[in-house]
């Protein structure tokens, strides 16, 4: 029996993800049409469990990189090694789901370097294949290869936005935090919440999305929320749980921190 080379990929508990559109049959349709996908959205706001969620309910391996600045296209797709048996080429992540079949979810893909934007193009698009020009190899994708990638719109902009000939070979999810009554249900599952904490702790999440205006860059994720949940059902209480997981976390600024510390207190 040949062995599975993505075994320790493969997600075999079912990860929590409470939709709240219509994501999953979205999902569901690119990747019947072999079409790659762009999420789009704020951080912490559920994309990377979406994606954990559904490589779970399709049965596929999960390769994530978590892409960062100084990720490279040779990072991605692979490179020589030398060992005491000579040199062997190790395909890089990218190349491991295209040449076996898998979900690859290159999370804030906007932070790697521009060569990898590069190497996805013909990827990305009708053609389907890698190419690993240091191997002699032009890769194509098995039928059961997917790619995601996500970003930050609000945060890329003072960075650097994606080129028109990256953006339209995907098509695109928006994402943004749920409404307030689901995303107190997910506080209160994920972070083991009573439902009046949880409710409290998305109606100061609200509050401080409204600071966008008067300079911090995010306002409180669902993932913070979730944090603070965790850290009063540890036995803090829930003024301090929130100021450690919400207000100090989300800016250095000494004015916007005091802004946050006061609605901290001022919800508890």
């Amino acid at each position: 029996m040949a062995l599975d080379p993505l075994a320790d990929w493969r997600i075999t508990r079912e990860p929590f993800y409470q939709a709240v559109g219509h994501e999953i049959a979205a999902f569901e349709a690119a990747r019947s049409a072999r079409l790659p996908l762009l999420l789009k959205g704020p951080t912490g706001c559920g994309k990377t469990r979406f994606v954990e969620h559904m490589a779970w309910r399709l049965q596929l391996p999960l390769i994530t990189v978590a892409c960062h600045e100084d990720l490279s296209a040779g990072d991605l797709a692979g490179r020589w090694l030398l060992d005491a048996q000579g040199t062997h080429w190790m395909d890089g992540p990218l190349a491991q789901a295209v040449r076996h079949g898998g979900l690859c979810y290159l999370d804030e893909f906007m932070e790697a370097r521009a060569d990898t934007t590069v190497l996805l193009h013909p990827l990305a698009d009708t053609r389907r294949v890698l190419s690993l020009e240091r191997h002699g190899e032009l890769l194509r994708a098995h039928p059961d290869f997917q790619l995601v990638v996500s970003y930050n719109p609000g945060y890329q902009g003072l960075h650097r936005e994606m080129k028109p000939s990256t953006r339209q070979r995907f098509v695109a999810l928006g994402f943004d935090y749920p409404d307030p009554p689901v995303e107190a249900g997910i506080v209160q599952r994920e972070g083991q919440a009573a439902p009046g904490l949880a409710a409290q702790l998305v109606q100061l999440a609200i509050r401080t999305r409204r600071l966008r205006d008067e300079g911090l860059e995010e306002g409180a994720s669902t993932r913070m929320l979730v944090h603070a949940a965790l850290l009063a059902h540890a036995g803090l209480s829930p003024m301090e749980a929130a100021l450690q997981a919400i207000a100090e976390p989300l800016s250095d600024d000494p004015e916007l921190g005091a802004a946050l510390r006061a609605l901290v207190r001022a919800s508890f």
